[in-house]
């Protein structure tokens, strides 16, 4: 577009320069001095600056400053999935604390349970120690009381016939012994119960 725009203006100022008619452009140049060889020799030198210029500084700086904007997105794209992500974690984090927490809970009541059926088992099996120790010893008190009592029935079985026989100072036939013999024992237990 500006090398049209160039030529066009060359066009126009070409025959104003070799001709003796004038016109806007003439003046112009006459007014201002444009020395047009001169001009188009710099526009040239212009337009090769300046596409040096885009093509090995402008353009890599537009690539650099695009490849810079890919990376901000692209770490802002990452950083927004990281809060996603860390929101995520957190809930997930929060629903693993709560499940410990009922979990914990539920150990607790099933050991606080067990622990309440031991503790019932095992006064059970006192309770039935303790009985069968009360049951043994009325048993062994009632075997030793029973000892003592046939002890002391032969005992004063034997005392009744000697006392007897001393009294009487006659030998007692074997009836006579056992009258006195059961006779003494009943007395003997009722006073001893």
């Amino acid at each position: 577009m500006l090398t049209q725009f160039l030529t066009q203006l060359t066009l126009a100022a070409a025959p104003a320069v070799e001709g003796e008619s004038g016109g806007p452009i003439q003046t112009i140049v006459q007014h201002f001095g444009l020395d047009t060889g001169f001009f188009f020799g710099q526009t040239i030198n212009f337009l090769i600056v300046a596409a040096l210029l885009y093509f090995l500084a402008f353009r890599p700086i537009l690539r650099t400053v695009s490849e810079r904007q890919t990376k901000i997105e692209d770490g802002l794209r990452y950083s927004e999935e990281m809060k996603a992500k860390l929101a995520e974690a957190e809930k997930s984090h929060e629903e693993t604390l709560r499940k410990a927490s009922v979990e914990a809970q539920n150990i607790l009541k099933e050991a606080k349970a067990q622990a309440a059926a031991l503790i019932e088992t095992k006064t059970e099996e006192a309770r039935t120690k303790a009985e069968d120790i009360i049951r043994r010893g009325e048993e062994s008190l009632t075997a030793e009381r029973k000892k003592m009592l046939d002890e002391v029935h032969e005992e004063v079985t034997r005392l009744v016939v000697a006392t007897t026989r001393k009294v009487l100072d006659r030998e007692l036939s074997d009836a006579e012994k056992s009258s006195f013999s059961d006779r003494a024992a009943s007395e003997l237990t009722e006073s001893l119960r």
